[in-house]
């Protein structure tokens, strides 16, 4: 555990946000102030103006490089949840419905943000080496594990609980590494840092796809464990916080947060979106690529095809981020992936769901990859690692939620259509949350956030 040397640190002033005012100079320069009852204080960040950080050199693109260690192994290894959803309906756990089965990764998946406010509390006081290593450890002695399950509590401990915790300590100070090491640049630092989840999304399913007839399930969950293994051992080695701990005040939560619009707006859009996002169609796009009549060989594909787009789309939205603000780049883009969802299951040719599946896979990269960024301008450095912790923790609740509501929904229907129109109108209603949000920061139509 990391001790702390209480001679280091000047005893500061609590940086618990109450509601911003911000305003817009000439220049679209956004300035920030916080409000307490009615008296305005100027919001005081010692030490961190932006020539303060490196936005680049070697070190800090050395951080970039093990933070896409990251999520290749985590939302890479998360996200290939649909060739196991397929896999599993047709042999092991061929006897529990697809929503039973689909609870495995949806557990899976929130839990890759529920620890966020723990793991984030954390890392803002100064723990972090000895969190991100234990996570590591348990991330891959959970996949070692899941090459034995048999039974579905097997599946749902393992594949569910364990690995979802494991991600959810490695990916938790993830972005908080990388808002100590950039500011003016850190859309694009973020987009390269989420081209790693892109790649980790097309590989392992593909690796997976080849593997299983070759060397069978056991030996495929192995290969896989030996990989993420080298990832995240290259990832320990290279990330490190450059700024001190910082004794903010209270403890895990800071409601004081909450009372700030646009931070709480934004919670919300991001919990509604999740719902209908991302896992809904990830997980489901093989099983529907089967119903209309795909052979199971090819329709493993899927899954990568919207995993691959996405690495297009998160390098696109990191560039134009940096110039146009990352609200402005994420609500067209994830608009658009909401209306693509509602076309998904009208797509009954192989060609038509292909360019259904990369179309919305490089949308859903761009507001992915930028998901935290906003959450960085919302408050001081020293606390962001629980800021971003609590918005985690509530979008976690959708990405639970969403897609063992799907899966019922399909059950109850016998397709995908009422399924497109649920996910599809979850993204639209977190989109215009998304523009509330905007509205509440800059008050005008157009400027940059």
């Amino acid at each position: 555990m990391v001790h702390h040397d209480q001679d280091l640190y000047e005893s500061r002033h609590s940086n618990d946000i109450t509601a911003e005012n911000v305003r817009i100079s000439t220049d679209n320069s956004i300035s920030k102030e916080k409000y307490e009852g009615d008296t305005v204080i100027e919001e005081i960040r010692e030490g961190e103006s932006e020539e303060d950080f490196p936005d680049g050199g070697l070190r800090a693109w050395l951080i970039v490089c093990g933070a896409m260690c990251n999520t290749f192994s985590t939302f890479g290894y998360v996200n290939s949840w649909g060739i196991f959803q397929n896999y599993y309906q047709q042999t092991v756990l061929s006897g529990s419905s697809p929503s039973s089965i689909a609870w495995i990764g949806s557990i899976q998946y929130s839990l890759v943000f529920l620890p966020g406010i723990v793991v984030g509390r954390f890392f803002d006081l100064g723990y972090f080496r000895s969190i991100f290593l234990t996570s590591s450890g348990i991330l891959v002695g959970a996949t070692f594990l899941v090459a034995e399950c048999t039974e579905y509590w097997q599946f749902v401990l393992c594949q569910g609980i364990a690995v979802g915790l494991g991600c959810g300590g490695i990916f938790g100070p993830t972005s908080a590494v990388i808002a100590h090491w950039f500011k003016k640049r850190r859309g694009l630092a973020m987009g390269f840092v989420a081209v790693g989840s892109s790649i980790g999304g097309t590989v392992l399913p593909i690796a997976g796809k080849n593997l299983i007839p070759l060397v069978g399930f056991k030996w495929t969950m192995r290969i896989f464990g030996f990989i993420l293994f080298t990832t995240l051992g290259v990832s320990n080695i290279m990330l490190k916080r450059r700024l001190p701990p910082r004794r903010v005040a209270g403890g895990l939560f800071n409601f004081g947060a909450f009372r700030s619009a646009p931070y709480s707006v934004y919670c919300a859009s991001a919990f509604v979106n999740f719902l209908g996002y991302t896992q809904v169609i990830l997980t489901y796009v093989g099983v529907s690529a089967t119903a209309i009549g795909i052979s199971s060989d090819f329709s493993f594909y899927f899954v990568a095809f919207a995993n691959a787009s996405s690495l297009f789309g998160r390098y696109v939205a990191g560039n134009l981020c940096d110039g146009l603000g990352a609200m402005n780049v994420m609500i067209p883009f994830t608009a658009f992936a909401g209306i693509v969802t509602y076309a998904w299951p009208f797509a009954q040719t192989k060609s038509a769901l292909i360019a259904v599946t990369v179309i919305y896979g490089f949308c859903s990269g761009s507001y992915v990859s930028l998901l935290s960024n906003p959450l960085m301008e919302m408050g001081d450095t020293g606390d962001v690692g629980r800021r971003i912790g609590m918005f985690m923790s509530i979008l976690s609740i959708g990405a639970l939620a969403g897609p063992p509501i799907s899966g019922a929904i399909s059950t109850a229907t016998g397709d995908f259509k009422a399924v497109g129109y649920y996910a599809g109108t979850s993204v639209l209603i977190g989109v215009g949350l998304m523009c509330v949000t905007r509205h509440l920061v800059l008050r005008r139509m157009f400027g940059k956030i």
